[in-house]
C-alpha cells in the first residue's frame, strides 16, 4: 500500500475517534460543573481546555472559561483546527483521499456524518441542546466504525485504520482519567469523600463504562477499583490494555502481510511490557498523573514510529 493511503486511513481514524472523545471530554466537563459554585465552575472549564491542548488558542480569542464559550469552541469554532465541525471535515476530507481503497458502505456513512454534524454545530449550542449534540458526535462516529467493521477486508487498509483508531482512543482515556486526579479534585482533602466518589463516577460515565463497571464490581465506586478497570482490564473496550491489545494484534498481521517487523513493533512490545508489568497499587504508589503521562509518552512514540517505518506521506 502507498504511504499517502495509509496515511490517509490512519489519520481518518484518528480523527473520527478524537472527535467523539472530545464529546466525551465536554460531558465530562459540563457534569462537574454542575456540582461546583460560578467561579470554580470557570476552573473546571479551563481545565477541559487545558486536557484537549486547547488553552493557548482558546485564550487568544476568549477572556474566561464559561461554559457556553468553552463547549462551543470545542464543538464548532471555525477558528480552532480541532473542533469537532472540522475535525469530522477532516474525517471526510481523507476518506476521499483513499475513496479508491474504502468501501462505499464506508464512505456512505462518513459523507452522511459529515452532513449530518456541519448542519447541526451550524448554529451555536446552548445548555439546552448540548446533550443532544454530544450523542449525535457519538452516534456519528459509531455508524462509521460499524460501516469499516462490516463491510471492509481484514488487510493492511483495515489495519491501518484500525491503529489510528486505538492509538487515538489510549490516549483519550489516558487525558480524561488524567483530568481526574490531576484537574478535577479541587483538594486532596477530598480523596475518599462523597465528593470524590461522584468525580470518579462521572468519569465512568463519559467513557461509556459505569454499566460494564458495575456489572464487575456490585456498584463499589472505589477509586483503584476503577483506575483498574479503565487501565488493566482487557475486557472493557476503552481500557488501556484494551487498545494495546488491537493496536499489537493489528501489528502483527501488518508484519505477517509485509513479511518482516520493522522499529515500530520493538517499540509496540516495550510500551506493552510495561502496561502489563503494572498494577494497580504500584500505580498509585508511583502516582496516577506520573503513570498516565508515561503512557502517553509511549503512546506517541508509537504513533511516529508507525508513521515513520510505512513511510506516511502529508
Amino acid at each position: 500500500m502507498l504511504g499517502r493511503s495509509a496515511n490517509g486511513l490512519f489519520w481518518m481514524f484518528r480523527y473520527l475517534e478524537r472527535a467523539e472523545n472530545y464529546a466525551r471530554l465536554i460531558d465530562t466537563g459540563f457534569r462537574m460543573a454542575l456540582t461546583r459554585d460560578s467561579i470554580t465552575a470557570e476552573q473546571e472549564w479551563g481545565s477541559i481546555v487545558e486536557t484537549a491542548g486547547m488553552a493557548e488558542a482558546y485564550l487568544e480569542k476568549n477572556g474566561t472559561y464559561t461554559g457556553m464559550q468553552v463547549w462551543n469552541y470545542i464543538l464548532r469554532d471555525k477558528d480552532n483546527p480541532n473542533s469537532i465541525r472540522n475535525l469530522i471535515g477532516q474525517v471526510r476530507q481523507n476518506a476521499r483521499a483513499v475513496r479508491n481503497v474504502i468501501t462505499s458502505e464506508l464512505w456512505e456513512a462518513v459523507n452522511e456524518s459529515y452532513l449530518q454534524m456541519n448542519d447541526l454545530l451550524a448554529k451555536p449550542v446552548t445548555q439546552i441542546n448540548l446533550g443532544d449534540a454530544i450523542a449525535a458526535v457519538k452516534r456519528e462516529s459509531t455508524l462509521v466504525r460499524g460501516s469499516m467493521d462490516g463491510s471492509m477486508l481484514r488487510n493492511d487498509i483495515y489495519n491501518f485504520a484500525r491503529i489510528g483508531n486505538y492509538i487515538e482512543r489510549a490516549d483519550n482515556t489516558a487525558r480524561i482519567l488524567d483530568v481526574k486526579y490531576y484537574v478535577l479534585l479541587p483538594s486532596l482533602s477530598y480523596v475518599g469523600s462523597s465528593l470524590d466518589n461522584v468525580q470518579w463516577e462521572t468519569i465512568l460515565r463519559s467513557l461509556g463504562a459505569e454499566r460494564a463497571y458495575r456489572w464487575l464490581n456490585a456498584g463499589n465506586m472505589e477509586a483503584k477499583s476503577i483506575a483498574d478497570f479503565l487501565i488493566l482490564d482487557g475486557r472493557f473496550p476503552r481500557s488501556l490494555a484494551f487498545c494495546y491489545a488491537k493496536i499489537r494484534s493489528n501489528l502483527a498481521s501488518l508484519a505477517l502481510q509485509y513479511g518482516e517487523e520493522l522499529y515500530t513493533h520493538e517499540v509496540m512490545r516495550k510500551a506493552d511490557m510495561r502496561l502489563h508489568d503494572a498494577d494497580v497499587d504500584k500505580i498509585f504508589d508511583t502516582g496516577l498523573h506520573e503513570f498516565l503521562a508515561d503512557f502517553i509518552t509511549d503512546n506517541n512514540d508509537i504513533a511516529r514510529a508507525v508513521e515513520a517505518d510505512y513511510r506516511f506521506v502529508e
